[in-house]
C-alpha cells in the first residue's frame, strides 16, 4: 500500500464484493483516547452529527489515513453525513437488522458510502458486523420492519424531507430488514480492533445481539458521500468536508 493509499486490487475487490477490510486504520493510542473519552462522558443519547462539533468523533472521521482512501473508493472528494458510535453490551446488547444504507440515507446521486472501525476485537460471538458479499450489485433489496427484538433494535420515526427542488414533505422510516435474504450468504465478519470495513450504500449488512458474557463490541461508523450528491433527509443536510 503507497501513499496511504488502496491496491488496485483491493478497490476491484470493494467494488466486487461491496466490502472491504483494512488493517491498522488506527492506533492502539488514537482507539484507547477516544474509548477513554466516550466512557467519561456523561450518559445519554448522542446524534448523528458530533462530528460537527466534537474533536474527538472529527478526529475519526475525518482521519487522515482513512479519508483517502475514502476519496479513491468513491472517486471524488468526500463529505461526511453522519457519525455513530455503537457500544453493544455483552450478555444481550441488539443489533441492527441486515440491511441497505440507502433504506435510511437516500441520495442523489448515490455515492454513499461507509467506513466502520473496529474498537474492540469484533467477531460472531460479541455481535460483530456481518455482510452478504456481491449484494452491492443486485439494487435496492424489498425489506420490511425488524421483527426479532431480541436481535434488533426495533423502532418507527418520521423525518423531515427535502428534495433539491425545495419540496418538502415527512417520511415515515422503520427499523429496515432485508426480506428476501437466503441466511447461507451471510458472512460473519472477525474485525480486530484498530480495523475497518468499507462497504457501499448498497451492500447488505448488519448484526446480530452479543451473547459473550463479558466482551463489548464497539464500533465507530462515518458515512460518506462524494461532494455535489443530495440527500433527501433534513436532519443529515448539514455535511462537513472530510479533508
Amino acid at each position: 500500500m503507497a501513499s496511504g493509499l488502496l491496491s488496485q486490487e483491493q478497490v476491484t475487490r470493494f467494488q466486487q464484493d461491496g466490502y472491504l477490510i483494512v488493517p491498522d486504520l488506527l492506533t492502539p493510542d488514537e482507539l484507547h483516547t477516544f474509548k477513554e473519552y466516550e466512557r467519561n462522558r456523561p450518559p445519554g443519547p448522542r446524534g448523528l452529527q458530533n462530528h460537527r462539533s466534537d474533536p474527538q468523533w472529527a478526529h475519526i472521521a475525518k482521519h487522515p489515513r482513512i479519508v483517502p482512501m475514502v476519496r479513491q473508493l468513491m472517486g471524488g472528494r468526500p463529505q461526511i453525513a453522519q457519525t455513530m458510535y455503537m457500544a453493544k453490551a455483552p450478555q444481550g446488547g441488539t443489533g441492527i437488522a441486515l440491511h441497505q444504507d440507502f433504506m435510511y440515507i437516500r441520495n442523489s446521486p448515490n455515492t454513499l458510502m461507509a467506513c466502520w472501525l473496529a474498537f474492540s476485537d469484533t467477531d460472531r460471538a460479541n455481535g460483530g458486523l456481518c455482510v452478504v458479499p456481491g449484494s452491492n450489485r443486485e439494487g435496492l433489496h424489498p425489506a420490511h420492519k425488524a421483527q426479532d427484538a431480541r436481535q434488533h433494535a426495533s423502532w418507527e420515526t418520521n423525518y423531515s424531507m427535502r428534495g433539491p427542488d425545495g419540496r418538502e414533505w415527512s417520511e415515515r422510516l422503520v427499523s429496515f430488514e432485508i426480506s428476501d435474504l437466503d441466511p447461507a450468504r451471510i458472512e460473519y465478519l472477525s474485525v480486530p480492533q484498530g480495523s475497518g470495513v468499507f462497504f457501499t450504500s448498497l451492500t447488505i449488512h448488519g448484526s446480530f445481539a452479543n451473547p459473550s458474557d463479558d466482551r463489548p463490541r464497539l464500533a465507530f461508523a462515518t458515512h460518506y458521500v462524494r461532494q455535489g450528491t443530495w440527500i433527501d433527509r433534513r436532519d443529515l443536510q448539514d455535511m462537513v468536508d472530510a479533508e
